[in-house]
């Protein structure tokens, strides 16, 4: 089940991710990379995010992990809003 922050979330992995079919259809902690997200789709992933939720990702955050899965990028994202 996802929560209102993984729906704004799957609205930016389905605009800029790349990813086939829609995010929303994905489990919390299903690998976005087999999905079909790249490196690069990801650095817009992150830009998108960034402007969404008026945050930046540090560079201890800059790693394929925190843009692994929903969950992982939910984790991120509410660690950086506080």
């Amino acid at each position: 089940m996802h929560t209102d922050l993984d729906a704004r979330i799957c609205a930016i992995l389905n605009q800029h991710g790349r990813i086939s079919g829609d995010a929303a259809t994905l489990g919390a902690a299903d690998d976005l990379y087999q999905a079909g997200l790249s490196s690069h789709a990801s650095v817009n992933v992150m830009l998108a995010l960034e402007a969404e939720f008026d945050v930046e990702f540090p560079d201890r955050l800059l790693t394929r992990s925190s843009f692994q899965s929903i969950a992982a990028i939910r984790a991120a994202v509410a660690e950086l809003v506080g």
